[in-house]
C-alpha cells in the first residue's frame, strides 16, 4: 500500500513533501523522469458534493442557499465563510464572525459524517490507486476545521483509504496552486506532460497550464460552464458537464 503524503502548504514552506520517494519506474537521477503519470484532484466541487454539504450546514441553521444555478453565481461564498473575502453588507449583519465560525464548525461536522463523494469518484479514486504507474491524490483548499482530518474521514467513509493516496494536501485560500502542482511534480520525477489537473474553477486551468500540465475542468462545481468558458475563456472542449464524463475521460487519458 502507497504512503500518503499529508501536508499542509503555506507559501513561506512547501518543503515539507516526502522526503527522497523514488520513482516507480525510471531512472533515479534528477535529471531523469519517471515513466509515472500523476493525477491531481481538486476535492470541493470536483470529487466531493460540497453543494450538498452546504445546503446541509445551512439549513441547520435555518438559512437558504438557493439552488445550485445560483449557488455558482455566489460561488465566494465559500471564500466569505472561510474568512477571505467580506460580506456585502446586506449579509453582513447576518453572518458576523461569530455565526460564520458556528457555520465552519457546522460545516466541519458535515463533512465528517454527512457529505459524500459524486457518484462513480470512489471507484475511480480506488482504480488508479491500484495503478503501479499511476500518481494520485488530492490538492484542496477546503475551509473546514482541521481539513486533512476532515477529508481523510470523508474518504474513509466512502471507502477510499486516505492513506493508500499519494499525497493530500491542504493550502490556503489566498494561495494558488501552481507552486503546490510544481512541487509534487518535481517530487514525484514526472514529466509535465504526463500529468493531469482535475478542478472546477477557472484558477486550476490556469494554474495547470503554468505549471505544464493538462487541465480538464468541470462545470457541475463551483463554476458554471457559462462561467467557465465566456467569462474565462476555458475551451469547452476541456470543461466536463457531469462526474461520470469527467472520469469516462481520466480513464480513456490512461489508457
Amino acid at each position: 500500500m502507497r504512503s500518503m503524503t499529508l501536508i499542509r502548504a503555506t507559501v513561506r514552506n512547501l518543503s515539507h513533501a516526502r522526503p527522497n520517494i523514488p520513482p516507480r519506474n525510471g531512472s533515479t537521477d534528477l535529471g531523469m523522469f519517471s515513466q509515472d503519470r500523476l493525477v491531481i484532484l481538486d476535492a470541493d466541487g470536483t470529487t466531493i458534493d460540497a453543494f450538498k454539504a452546504i445546503a446541509a450546514t445551512f439549513e441547520q441553521h435555518d438559512l437558504q442557499i438557493g439552488d445550485l444555478e445560483r449557488f455558482q453565481k455566489r460561488h465566494n461564498l465559500f471564500k466569505y465563510l472561510g474568512g477571505v473575502k467580506e460580506f456585502p453588507g446586506n449579509l453582513r449583519k447576518q453572518f458576523s464572525r461569530a455565526r460564520r465560525r458556528r457555520l465552519v464548525n457546522t460545516l466541519t461536522e458535515v463533512y465528517r459524517e454527512e457529505a459524500v463523494l459524486f457518484p462513480g469518484m470512489a471507484d475511480l479514486l480506488r482504480d488508479l490507486i491500484e495503478r503501479p504507474d499511476v500518481r494520485v491524490g488530492i490538492i484542496t483548499r477546503n475551509i473546514t476545521n482541521e481539513p486533512e482530518q476532515t477529508l481523510a474521514r470523508l474518504f474513509e467513509r466512502e471507502g477510499v483509504a486516505p492513506k493508500s493516496m499519494d499525497f493530500l494536501m491542504h493550502l490556503p485560500l489566498k494561495q494558488g496552486k501552481q507552486k503546490l502542482f510544481d512541487s509534487v511534480r518535481r517530487q514525484f520525477k514526472v514529466n509535465p506532460a504526463r500529468c493531469l489537473v482535475c478542478g472546477d474553477e477557472h484558477k486550476d486551468y490556469t494554474a495547470a497550464l503554468a505549471s505544464g500540465m493538462h487541465p480538464t475542468i468541470v462545470s457541475y462545481g463551483f463554476e458554471n460552464h457559462a462561467r467557465l468558458s465566456e467569462k474565462f475563456e476555458v475551451p469547452e472542449v476541456l470543461i466536463c458537464g457531469t462526474p461520470g464524463e469527467l472520469q469516462q475521460r481520466l480513464r480513456n487519458a490512461l489508457v
